[in-house]
């Protein structure tokens, strides 16, 4: 009689230390990289290295199909030659760059001649979000949608 306890007991007291290891393992992750598909690599890396104005960084590849920018603290955005063509994207997936000013930045689209619209999708116009942050939305060469706005956070 005193042996079925015994297992019932060692059973849970199992469950209990595998469900702590289940919970030293769920640790939130942090974004690494955001990994962009491209037709032209050169035009692409120009782009967000001269227009957008990211910093490249090191790339262990070495094949001349990958360039690496950093984009916040151990994040990156790997742009990849490959792509067949440029396909269309919708504005909703989109990647978002933070500025001091977001009018400095319209300034610099209209000077360069770039399509920019609003988050409703009108031209050459600037969305005022209900909690106060500026933003507007063009596209990289292969279409991909990028946001600018002036969030603080």
């Amino acid at each position: 009689m005193k042996k079925i306890k015994i297992i019932p007991l060692l059973f849970c007291v199992l469950m209990a230390g595998f469900g702590q290891n289940l919970q030293a393992q769920n640790v939130k992750p942090g974004l690494n990289h955001i990994a962009l598909y491209v037709v032209d690599l050169k035009k692409s890396t120009d782009f967000y290295k001269d227009f957008i104005g990211l910093d490249t960084i090191p790339e262990p590849f070495h094949d001349g199909r990958h360039t690496w920018f950093a984009i916040g603290p151990k994040s990156h955005l790997h742009v990849i030659q490959g792509a067949k063509a440029v396909t269309p994207h919708d504005m909703n997936s989109h990647l978002c760059f933070a500025v001091p000013d977001v009018q400095v930045y319209v300034d610099k689209l209209q000077k360069a001649n770039m399509n920019y619209v609003n988050a409703g999708g009108e031209a050459k116009k600037v969305t005022l979000r209900v909690d106060g942050v500026k933003q507007v939305y063009f596209q990289d060469p292969d279409g991909y949608w990028i946001e600018i706005n002036d969030a603080k956070q």
